[in-house]
Formats: C-alpha cells, sequence, structure tokens
C-alpha cells in the first residue's frame, strides 16, 4: 500500500530573539482532551496532479481561513508514525491565532448513534516558541522545527 502523502505550511515569525512557530489544534472527539503531542503544522492530504505547494497552500487556507505567505521555502518531508509522508512548506508571517476559522467534516458522534455531527477540522491555532512547539507538535513533525530553525538562522 502506498504511503500516504500530504503536505503543510510552517508559518514563523520572529518575536525579539525567539522564533515563534504557529500549530493548529486538531477538531473532533477524538482530540478534544488531547494536547502535547497533538498539534500540528496547518497540513492536508494531495490530490492527484497537484503540486505540493498548491495542496500547502490550500490546506493552510481551509484550516486558518487566512492565505500562506507569498514566498514558500520547501523542507525536508517528514514520516509521521502511521506512516504518512508530510511535505512541508516554512513562510514568513504573522496572524491573529484567535482569529483562524476552519472548515468542518461530519462524522457519526457518538459512535454507532446514527447521529451524523459536524466538526472543525482544527479547533485552535497557537504561536508557541520552538521548545514548547516542540512539546506540542506530533513527533514525526518535530524534525521540522530544527531544520526551519536552521534556515532562519542562515539568513
Amino acid at each position: 500500500m502506498p504511503a500516504r502523502v500530504s503536505a503543510g505550511v510552517v508559518l514563523y515569525r520572529r518575536r525579539g530573539t525567539a522564533l515563534e512557530v504557529l500549530l493548529v489544534h486538531p477538531g473532533g472527539p477524538f482530540w478534544k482532551n488531547k494536547d502535547d503531542g497533538a498539534w500540528s503544522l496547518p497540513k492536508g492530504a494531495t490530490l492527484p496532479g497537484e503540486s505540493l505547494e498548491a495542496v500547502a497552500r490550500r490546506e493552510f487556507r481551509e484550516e486558518t481561513g487566512h492565505d500562506a505567505p507569498a514566498v514558500l521555502v520547501p523542507l525536508t518531508p517528514v514520516r509521521q508514525a502511521g506512516g504518512k509522508i508530510v511535505h512541508p512548506f516554512a513562510g514568513e508571517g504573522d496572524l491573529d491565532a484567535a482569529a483562524v476559522t476552519s472548515n468542518t467534516f461530519a462524522m457519526e458522534w457518538p459512535p454507532r448513534s446514527g447521529a451524523l455531527r459536524t466538526f472543525p477540522e482544527v479547533d485552535r491555532a497557537e504561536w508557541f516558541d520552538l521548545p514548547t512547539a516542540a512539546v506540542k507538535l506530533l513527533a514525526g513533525q518535530r524534525p521540522v522545527l530544527l531544520e526551519l530553525a536552521g534556515l532562519v538562522a542562515g539568513r
């Protein structure tokens, strides 16, 4: 079975000497009470014929309600625990995390109830400094933070 592929944006900003990244928390009942190790880059699955950067831009818009920065730099893909390969793109920018709005998805909840409920794909977003982001982020995405720090330090 081929690996699932997704692409996303790691939005970063500088606050004095600190580098901060925007992470999103997945919505829905499975993630409701999870925090450390549950946050993610805004990302999503590729569609046939769609470039990885186009996917990253589309998913950023769908999960935050904002456009990605004009300039995105491709970073090294990472493999998550479930086998999904994530292609990250770094972009410098700023947005109000409290103003993030996400698309929604529907699922049967509670299980086997026959009731279809709608949930936001992302229930919140926050800016984190890199040490905090390393705790909050899914383990498979953490290498992106090290590469980002090196990229920004080299500028």
